[in-house]
């Protein structure tokens, strides 16, 4: 099975869409409704700020409590749009943001934000000035900006038109519904429209009944139960996440030579960003690398700087800890897999 392939499919009684490239699994998102969806957007009212920290927490509907981080100049009481960012660890409030986007395939609008901006990765200048085109056929709601994305350079001009109105339409309904209780004003998008909107790379769409098991998706998903990743050779890790953190233990087998050792630790930089990918797994990631010089570090460094930047979701290289762990701080964009499937594939 070669190139690129989407796989649109139910698992556990839930919606869940796959990307695999070479019939390997290389994202997977699946739908939850135990917690609001990141890009959910709430009409939220104001409980209370919290001193010293110089943000706010929220009521949501059904009782939810969101945390805003930037409150100054909101009252207790006072209603406020805001967009979920991410999802909560157990027991804290739901992150949120002020600063509403609205995405599409081929568009963000961005309210407060007026403007046009083309993405960088659409360097031919011809293109560029296409697309531009497009976007100054729609009359944008007042003070609305817009960023066109990259899958803009495929994509037809009345397909990139129609997305804009689109995007420009919902932007202009939800934010004059800024009066009211508490309320859900749109619920996110699930892992179909997902996978249409962020994965814009050409590729064989499936989404036949059963695709998942057709396509070798469920015995791959099955894989990540296990904490063990495997590195070529006798090399491995485990990705174990703890309540406070993840942790990553790299183990070279039975060579404890140098030079395996440092072939370990450049797979582990490699590999982990697929691996915390798949398991959803976010937050404080603490790595235990193979015992290594003090001279490789910088090599480790450029190594996991390559890998994440090619990433889908927001990691910060923290750096070093005394002890000689790499620490990386990384976005809560996904619920962890492994509960979340629990042993329905079994």
């Amino acid at each position: 099975m070669k190139g690129r392939m989407i796989v649109l499919d139910h698992v556990a009684g839930r919606e869940a869409a796959a990307l695999l490239v070479d019939g390997k699994l290389q994202d997977l998102l699946v739908d939850d409704d135990s917690a609001p969806r990141p890009g959910a957007i709430f009409r939220a009212i104001c409980d209370r700020p919290l001193k010293g920290q110089g943000g706010m927490m929220l009521r949501l509907p059904e009782g939810d409590s969101a945390f805003l981080r930037q409150g100054r100049g909101l009252a207790p009481g006072q209603p406020v749009l805001v967009q979920v960012t991410g999802y909560a660890d157990d027991g804290k409030a739901v992150p949120v943001t002020d600063r509403v986007l609205f995405k599409s395939r081929y568009a963000i609008v961005t309210p407060g934000k007026p403007g046009i901006n083309v993405s960088r990765q659409i360097k031919d200048d011809d293109v560029r000035d296409r697309v531009l085109a497009c976007a100054h056929e729609v009359v944008l709601g007042e003070g609305f900006g817009l960023i066109l994305r990259s899958s803009c350079a495929e994509a037809a001009d009345d397909d990139i038109i129609d997305d804009i109105a689109a995007m420009d339409a919902l932007a202009r309904a939800v934010m004059a519904d800024d009066t009211g209780g508490a309320e859900a004003l749109t619920e996110g998008d699930g892992p179909h429209a997902l996978a249409w909107r962020d994965w814009v790379e050409p590729a064989q769409v499936v989404t036949d009944a059963g695709s998942f098991a057709d396509q070798g998706v469920l015995d791959q998903i099955e894989a990540l139960h296990s904490p063990k990743v495997g590195l070529g050779g006798d090399a491995f890790m485990y990705v174990e996440p703890t309540r406070a953190l993840v942790a990553v233990d790299v183990n070279t087998g039975g060579d404890t030579s140098p030079a395996a050792t440092l072939k370990a630790n450049l797979a582990t930089a490699a590999a982990l960003p697929r691996a915390l990918r798949l398991r959803g797994l976010g937050g404080q990631v603490v790595i235990d690398l193979a015992p290594m010089s003090k001279a490789h570090r910088k090599q480790i460094e450029a190594a996991l700087r390559r890998a994440f930047r090619a990433d889908t979701i927001d990691t910060a290289l923290v750096g070093w800890t005394p002890l000689g762990h790499f620490e990386l701080q990384r976005k809560r964009e996904r619920l962890p897999i492994a509960p979340l499937l629990g042993g329905l594939l079994a």
